[in-house]
């Protein structure tokens, strides 16, 4: 009853109010009309002041939301997104996984020394002092875990 009688006149006075918004007005004169249905009991039946009721709680809904608009960031289509390239990294991936497989098959020791002194950096000596052995062990290691690395990797092109 209440959306035959008033619903033509408050969604053309909502349209206005959201700038001809036809969604927005058409939400607005939805949550207006369900907000009446809530409160049916409590609404004073004289057309005129239901109207004017209807028509300040639909003025209230438009406020708040262009409170709640202005509060968080505008929505983008995202539709140029779709255009904008990704870079592809699977094949980087895909290599630090085989790379890793790799190391595992190393002796301990051979690993160790790979580790230190290019996964953390460290000068020979840097990491002959945190292996506990000379500087030309960790060359040495050095030396044959990368040829068993090359080795690997070279069976698994």
């Amino acid at each position: 009853m209440i959306h035959r009688e008033f619903g033509g006149a408050l969604f053309g006075h909502v349209l206005r109010q959201t700038g001809n918004d036809r969604q927005w007005a058409e939400d607005v004169v939805q949550e207006t009309l369900v907000r009446a249905w809530r409160n049916a009991d409590r609404l004073d039946r004289e057309p005129g002041m239901l109207r004017a009721w209807l028509y300040t709680v639909a003025r209230r809904i438009v406020i708040d939301g262009r409170r709640s608009h202005s509060a968080r960031p505008r929505e983008v289509d995202v539709a140029p997104l779709a255009l904008v390239p990704v870079p592809d990294r699977s094949e980087q991936s895909l290599s630090a996984m085989v790379v890793a497989d790799a190391l595992q098959g190393l002796r301990a020791e051979h690993r160790e020394a790979l580790e230190e002194t290019y996964l953390r950096d460290r000068t020979v000596n840097e990491a002959a002092s945190v292996l506990g052995v000379p500087p030309g062990t960790v060359k040495s290691r050095v030396f044959y875990a990368l040829r068993a690395l090359r080795r690997v990797l070279r069976e698994g092109e």
